[in-house]
């Protein structure tokens, strides 16, 4: 089997998020899986099956201590894996936890996927939640997995410094801290993605976190194409493009490392 480590929503080595990508040539059992997620640290392992016939190849994402129904960076970083290693169509799919999911390139290396939209309401924080982030809210919604908590610049979203211990006790897969961008960035919004309760405390660039900032920041800035910038201490930028009830990530990847699995 052969394994990777893609850095995801960057042209940069050491920059992005860093996902595992193994690529299997047989089922394997799933406790096998989370065993070398664990072994591999990255916020998501992604696991590639199949893809024979035209058929769509089967894809699952693992943090070091469970199984994810979406990962934006790991399914870039295993499109970027097929196209830069195999002679595959521009146009891929993958059968997931979330349904059927694409990805095209263009020319530039430009990588598109085609995700769900995670819609938020708004709703009252819940205890403990304001608290362990440090911040004033303007606003605050949920989904089906995470929080979102807006607040007031791109340089309070920096300043976050979060109680991990006390975040991990709100029940959510994590949790999105965003503002509108300052005058002088480049993108349109900005964020940070926390989820001690999976085992990620800080993820350097989230995919899956963007299926809920490009509907909140497309209706509020008014415009259906947008660019996101996650301010972790790597950083990446992810652009968004709404499509109905599909939202369009995009980003580059580069490959850092590959080798042969001996386990």
């Amino acid at each position: 089997m052969r394994i990777y480590t893609v850095d995801s929503f960057t042209n940069q080595f050491f920059k992005g998020n860093p996902a595992g990508v193994c690529v299997l040539g047989n089922p394997v059992p799933d406790a096998w899986m989370q065993s070398l997620a664990a072994e591999m640290r990255h916020s998501e392992t992604a696991f590639l099956l199949g893809g024979e016939d035209g058929e769509p190849y089967s894809l699952r994402w693992f943090t070091p201590s469970v199984e994810v129904a979406l990962c934006g960076h790991a399914t870039l970083a295993t499109a970027h894996v097929l196209y830069s290693t195999e002679t595959v169509p521009e146009t891929l799919e993958f059968s997931t936890k979330s349904g059927i999911l694409s990805t095209t390139r263009d020319k530039s290396g430009l990588i598109t996927m085609d995700f769900p939209v995670k819609v938020l309401r708004e709703v009252s924080p819940p205890p403990g939640l304001i608290e362990a982030l440090g911040v004033k809210p303007l606003w605050t919604g949920k989904n089906v997995w995470d929080y979102l908590v807006e607040v007031e610049s791109e340089e309070a979203v920096r300043a976050v410094s979060p109680d991990f211990r006390a975040l991990e006790a709100v029940d959510a897969r994590g949790i999105i801290v965003t503002a509108r961008a300052s005058q002088s960035s480049d993108a349109d919004y900005v964020s940070r993605f926390f989820a001690p309760r999976v085992g990620v405390p800080e993820d350097p660039v989230t995919g899956s976190a963007h299926c809920a900032l490009a509907p909140y920041w497309s209706g509020k800035l008014g415009s259906d194409a947008l660019v996101g910038a996650q301010l972790s201490e790597r950083g990446g930028v992810v652009r968004t493009t709404m499509r109905g009830d599909r939202v369009e990530l995009a980003g580059h990847a580069v490959t850092v490392l590959s080798g042969e699995l001996h386990a």
